[in-house]
């Protein structure tokens, strides 16, 4: 009997976690606001291992402060990693509009396919809220 109940606790609990995982598929939030090369290649490790685990999963890097130099030619150290992350479909590089403006920055300036938001914390708070999961980039302090 109570191997019986058991079977059905393990049961009922793995449909549980099927119905779960259904329901909140694996998206990643990084958030990047250190020009620092060392938090850069975390990010793109970091993408590179997500996507090879869980090809499926979504990815979405934002950038302010001065984080957004990960996509910028002239400055980023793995500018050829983020153009290889950006023919993902599933993976998005998005710079806050309003570090641009600080920074005196224009679109221009990024690797084709970066794409903007006008306001990066927003971004960050409005993806947590859709179930995004949340990770700082900041490995360098």
């Amino acid at each position: 009997m109570k191997r019986v109940l058991f079977v059905a606790v393990v049961a009922l609990l793995s449909v549980g976690f099927a119905n779960r995982q259904a329901q909140h598929p694996y998206r990643v939030l990084f958030d990047l606001t250190s020009r620092d090369s060392l938090d850069q290649k975390a990010v793109v490790r970091w993408i590179k291992e997500v996507t090879t685990a869980s090809p499926k999963a979504q990815i979405e890097v934002v950038m302010y402060g001065k984080g957004f130099e990960l996509v910028m030619p002239t400055k980023s150290t793995v500018i050829k990693d983020v153009e290889t992350a950006l023919k993902n479909p599933n993976v998005s590089f998005k710079v806050c509009e309003i570090a641009m403006k600080n920074n005196q920055l224009d679109k221009s300036m990024f690797v084709a396919g970066t794409q903007t938001v006008p306001d990066g914390i927003r971004e960050l708070t409005e993806k947590q809220q859709d179930h995004w999961g949340y990770i700082k980039a900041s490995v360098s302090h």
